[in-house]
C-alpha cells in the first residue's frame, strides 16, 4: 500500500501565489491558494492510502486536512524540502502538490493499483517544465536532493536523476500547475466542478464590479 503526502504552505496574503499579483490582489491570490490546497486534500483523502500527510509550512492546518498527519517543512531549498519528506517515510509513497486543483482519483489511480515488480516510481509532469507529482516505492531523499527547483528544466532533471538510478518510471498525465493567471484561468475552465473553479469566478465577479465601481466613480466627478 501507499502513503499520500500532500506538500502545502499555509495560504496567507502575501505568502502564496504572490505571481497573480497583479491582476490579483494578495488577499484574492491567498483565496485562490487556499481552495486548490481544499481541492487536493479532498481528492487525496478519497484514495486509499495507508498514511494521510500534510507536508505543511505554517501554523494552522486548513480544516480539509482534519484528521491528517501533519509533518512540518523542514527549512532550506525546496528540493531538500522535498527530500526530508521522502527520508521520512519507508512506505511506498506518493507526494503531491498543491498548485492542481483539478487532479482526480482516477488520474492517481495507477499509482495505487499495486506496484509489482515492474514500477518503481510515477512521475507527474507540469505543463511548465516541473512536477506536480512524484511517487517512490522505496522513498529516499537522495533522488531529490540537488535538484534545481523551479525552473522550466526541473522536470528533466528530475527524470534523468531517477533513470541514473536505475529505476523504471511510469507517467501520469501531464497538469498545468497554477502559477499565473492565464494557468488559473486555463485550470477554471477545465475543472469548473472545483472549489477552485468557484473561487475564480467569485474574483473574477468582483473584480468586474470594482471596475464597474470606478467607472461610475469617474463619471460622477466628470
Amino acid at each position: 500500500m501507499t502513503a499520500i503526502v500532500v506538500i502545502a504552505k499555509e495560504c496567507l496574503p502575501g505568502k502564496v501565489k504572490t505571481r497573480l499579483h497583479p491582476p490579483l490582489s494578495l488577499e484574492q491570490a491567498a483565496e485562490l491558494a487556499a481552495a486548490s490546497l481544499a481541492d487536493t486534500l479532498t481528492v487525496a483523502s478519497r484514495l486509499p492510502a495507508t498514511r494521510q500527510i500534510l507536508a505543511f509550512d505554517g501554523v494552522t492546518p486548513p480544516p480539509e486536512a482534519a484528521g491528517w498527519e501533519i509533518l512540518a517543512q523542514t527549512d532550506g531549498a525546496l528540493d531538500e524540502r522535498l527530500a526530508a519528506i521522502f527520508d521520512h517515510l519507508d512506505e511506498p509513497t506518493l507526494l503531491l502538490g498543491m498548485d492542481t486543483p483539478q487532479v482526480s482519483a482516477a488520474l492517481l489511480a495507477p499509482v495505487f493499483s499495486g506496484w509489482g515488480d515492474e514500477t518503481d516510481a510515477w512521475f507527474g509532469p507540469a505543463n511548465d517544465g516541473g512536477f506536480w507529482a512524484l511517487a517512490l516505492k522505496n522513498p529516499t531523499g537522495a533522488l531529490l536532493r540537488g535538484i534545481p527547483m523551479s525552473r522550466p528544466d526541473t522536470g528533466g532533471h528530475q527524470l534523468h536523476r531517477l533513470d541514473r538510478a536505475g529505476l523504471t518510471v511510469g507517467l501520469l498525465p501531464s497538469l498545468t500547475d497554477i502559477d499565473t493567471i492565464t494557468d488559473a484561468r486555463a485550470v477554471a475552465s477545465i475543472a469548473p466542478h472545483t472549489r477552485f473553479a468557484r473561487a475564480f469566478a467569485g474574483v473574477r465577479a468582483s473584480a468586474r464590479l470594482q471596475n464597474a465601481d470606478l467607472v461610475a466613480l469617474s463619471g460622477a466627478r466628470s
